[in-house]
């Protein structure tokens, strides 16, 4: 069932058109960085390739650790899209934080040349007219105070745009016009090499073991280094979902032995390491927990029916269903996917695999949402692994017990949208400069599990 992912095309020799600025120590800090600091930021997924760059800027000398290959094929980054949207219920923090982040993907398009974030529209539909308290009511009502660009799916005519759908089971809904998706993995490729263009010392090829500490405080980490040309077999590669290729992963330090175990120094190290955060960092474990959410990539029969005029990025009663998905890509593949409960795993199981069950799941829908996919062939799959809170708020924050280490997990399946503002965020939290998100975002081991917010998750199982 699971064949090949579409590459990602090579990035050569993207830059990012950024000029270093100083360390702004005006600001109110809590704690102000006021000197040139060594910061490690380990994991080079979205939330570490931004970070470094972010803080590279501010004038900081920044390691970027990753285990490699890079883009990391096991990172729930690496894929083919994911959705950019400002609908977010009620929750005003997020939607302006979206907002803000939608603008900044325009810009990204155009200094890096390229058409990373692709504005289709994001529609979010109801089996049954939306009413007070539903999620897509609650986005059309606030989305509608910010003057953001939107229709309500609620007129017959305007379902004749969409024929893909089945017109008879989707009755009330929103459209926001002004969003879409990027194209994840390749956003993270462009924005490594433009981390490398901006003086990121990048040091893909070390596995991380444990923090380097004592006394309190984090002094560094200390990596393994990966033994040069080591191939991940093919059947682990299908059942985790990667490409089929031969991933060799090479260290980048010509002084870097073969398994041999190196400490690397600094005044700070920021993790960010998504679902393996409670695996990396066992006193975590409370605070997140790794689930897989089923990923499936279809060739539709009529293809016209999925291109992006006529199929936008969609949540079909989302938050019964769990289902969401984009429109057809260069490839000719439909992605659907779902946002649910998910099962607990870590990353590297042997269970991150999508089952049969799964499967049979997705085929209902499909049959009763869009038939003409009833039956398209799916060409690949994966698990994408969220790293959940229990709030289902990020968690980006030092670590009070620990000084020196600053965590920026929790993504809950909703991270990537904020790609060009989360580098910021996450640089605040580590120089301890203010920011008005970092107290919904702050270091909270007091929450308990069931208190999840995120409004368009699914609360049923698959």
């Amino acid at each position: 069932m699971a064949g090949a992912s579409p590459a990602i095309p090579s990035t050569g020799a993207v830059a990012l058109q950024m000029k270093r600025s100083a360390l702004d120590t005006t600001a109110a800090t809590t704690c102000r960085v006021l000197r040139m600091s060594r910061i490690i930021v380990v994991g080079a997924g979205i939330n570490g390739v931004t970070t470094a760059i972010e803080l590279t800027k501010r004038g900081h000398e920044v390691l970027l650790v990753d285990p490699g290959p890079l883009p990391h094929p096991l990172a729930a980054s690496t894929d083919i899209s994911k959705a950019v949207r400002a609908t977010y219920g009620a929750d005003e923090d997020y939607t302006a934080l979206a907002e803000r982040s939608i603008r900044c993907w325009r810009r990204w398009n155009e200094e890096f040349g390229t058409t990373l974030y692709h504005e289709v529209g994001a529609m979010f539909v109801r089996h049954r007219k939306m009413e007070p308290g539903d999620f897509e009511y609650e986005s059309f009502k606030l989305l509608e105070r910010r003057g953001v660009k939107l229709a309500r799916m609620d007129s017959p005519q305007l379902w004749k745009r969409f024929p893909a759908w089945n017109p008879e089971l989707y009755r009330d809904g929103v459209l926001e016009i002004e969003a879409g998706y990027a194209e994840s993995g390749r956003a993270v490729a462009t924005l490594i090499e433009g981390a490398k263009s901006l003086g990121v010392q990048l040091r893909s090829g070390s596995r991380f073991v444990r923090l380097d500490e004592g006394d309190k405080r984090v002094k560094g980490i200390v990596v393994q280094e990966q033994q040069r040309n080591a191939v991940i077999p093919s059947e682990a590669k299908r059942r985790r979902g990667t490409p089929r290729q031969d991933l060799e992963v090479t260290p980048r330090d010509p002084f870097s032995t073969s398994l041999g175990m190196t400490s690397l120094s600094g005044d700070f190290v920021v993790m960010t390491v998504g679902a393996w955060t409670p695996y990396l960092l066992p006193f975590t474990r409370s605070f997140f927990r790794a689930t897989g959410q089923p990923v499936f990539h279809l060739k539709p029969a009529e293809p016209e029916l999925f291109e992006p005029e006529r199929f936008p990025v969609f949540g079909a009663d989302i938050t019964a269903t769990g289902y969401y998905g984009f429109p057809i890509n260069r490839d000719g593949v439909v992605k659907i996917a779902n946002h649910g409960a998910g099962r607990e795993m870590s990353p590297d199981s042997s269970d991150r695999v999508v089952t049969s069950e799964e499967e049979k799941n997705l085929r209902e829908f499909l049959a009763s949402t869009f038939p003409s996919l009833a039956d398209a062939p799916i060409v690949y799959t994966r698990l994408c692994m969220y790293c959940d809170t229990h709030d289902g708020h990020f968690w980006i924050a030092r670590d009070p017990e620990r000084e020196g280490l600053v965590v920026a997990a929790g993504d809950n399946g909703h991270g990537f949208k904020f790609a060009p503002v989360l580098g910021e965020i996450i640089a605040d939290a580590t120089e301890g400069k203010e920011n008005p998100l970092l107290e919904k975002f702050r270091w909270r081991p007091g929450v308990r599990a069931g208190t999840a917010s995120d409004a368009a998750r699914s609360k049923g199982k698959l």
